[in-house]
């Protein structure tokens, strides 16, 4: 797996103190902290309902000390800011076309070594959607790993992470109880988010 912005020496720390500064000076609270058994795992990254959450959400990740990778649209990874996009821990996912996207990060996942959380948007874009694709937790199922309810509520400018959800298999009951979790929760732009 590739070095990102998350395990490059000494860039790392200057970033993870401008990202608490930033955070605190700007009305932000930090919640939460990573779990022990959330070392390798998936992070619902919910709500997703504008641009501002990638870079929110990469210093929230600074300032609770995560090693995260996350899932963004093909069309950013281009020419001249893909370097870029993928050494801030980056995925490019191509929406267009079916591929095995879930088996990959399974195996990436469980061949980890070090730390690594998945970061995915249950959404799968910025725009209002009734349903939530199911990605993420088929990603978590397959690789063993648990689920971290991270949220980010723009109303209370407080972001962090919640419980660990352990998927059972019953996708129904399990994708219920993860948006009745998240339905207290409003995006920057709140009206194109549904839990």
């Amino acid at each position: 797996m590739s070095r990102t912005i998350f395990d490059t020496p000494i860039v790392n720390g200057l970033i993870k103190a401008f990202s608490i500064a930033f955070l605190k000076l700007t009305g932000w609270k930090v919640e939460g902290s990573l779990p022990p058994d959330g070392r390798r795992s998936v992070l619902i990254a919910a709500p997703h309902t504008s641009n501002w959450d990638l870079p929110y959400t990469l210093m929230v990740a600074f300032a609770l000390g995560l090693n995260i990778r996350w899932m963004g649209k093909q069309s950013i990874f281009k020419f001249p800011f893909g370097g870029v996009m993928r050494w801030l821990g980056g995925i490019p996912v191509d929406r267009s076309k079916s591929n095995n996207l879930v088996a990959a990060s399974a195996d990436s996942l469980r061949e980890a070594e070090q730390p690594f959380q998945l970061v995915v948007p249950p959404e799968g874009t910025r725009s209002k959607t009734r349903y939530w694709k199911t990605g993420f937790y088929y990603i978590a199922l397959a690789a063993e790993v648990p689920i971290v309810m991270a949220y980010m509520d723009y109303s209370r400018k407080v972001s962090g992470l919640g419980p660990i959800f352990q998927p059972t298999g019953d996708v129904e009951k399990d994708m219920a109880d993860i948006k009745a979790f998240y339905a207290p929760f409003k995006g920057k732009n709140a009206q194109q988010f549904e839990a």
